[in-house]
């Protein structure tokens, strides 16, 4: 465990875990701290690197994005490397992983329709062969971090 993460500290990441809005003087009053006191604490993290940063979670299908699926790829011979260096160009890819196994990445992309879906599995296949796996429900986004994994 990082000797930085304290117990009040976990108690910190849990609140701005469930809400990265909320107020130091909210937090301080769950933890027992000033609001001045969270701020420390959070910004010490901040500079470790504990806390990477903050971002609004948007809703893909009300921007337009009605399928989301998770796409592997298993590159073929010589075609990783200029894959890696592409991947990060398209605007579908919300994540991607290197991964160990038989595929070589994982990737998890929103999409307008199946048109769409097709004309993007179209620019990965000369990359290697894929595997698509449409979405149907989230069970499980985005959990927090907690003190014991």
């Amino acid at each position: 465990m990082n000797s930085n993460i304290d117990a009040l500290n976990w108690k910190i990441l849990e609140s701005l875990q469930a809400n990265a809005r909320e107020s130091f003087a909210s937090i301080g009053r769950k933890v027992g701290l000033t609001p001045p006191a969270v701020a420390e604490r959070v910004k010490k993290m901040e500079d470790l690197g504990i806390i990477e940063g903050y971002k609004a979670k948007v809703s893909h299908a009300k921007t337009g994005h009605q399928l989301k699926a998770i796409i592997t790829l298993r590159a073929f011979m010589g075609k990783l490397k200029p894959f890696l260096a592409l991947v990060t160009t398209f605007k579908e890819v919300v994540n991607c992983y290197r991964i160990t196994g038989n595929e070589n990445i994982v990737m998890e992309v929103v999409l307008k329709d199946q048109f769409h879906l097709e004309e993007f599995i179209d620019k990965l296949i000369q990359y290697g062969e894929t595997r698509t796996h449409i979405i149907l429900s989230n069970v499980v986004t985005n959990a927090p971090i907690g003190r014991k994994l």
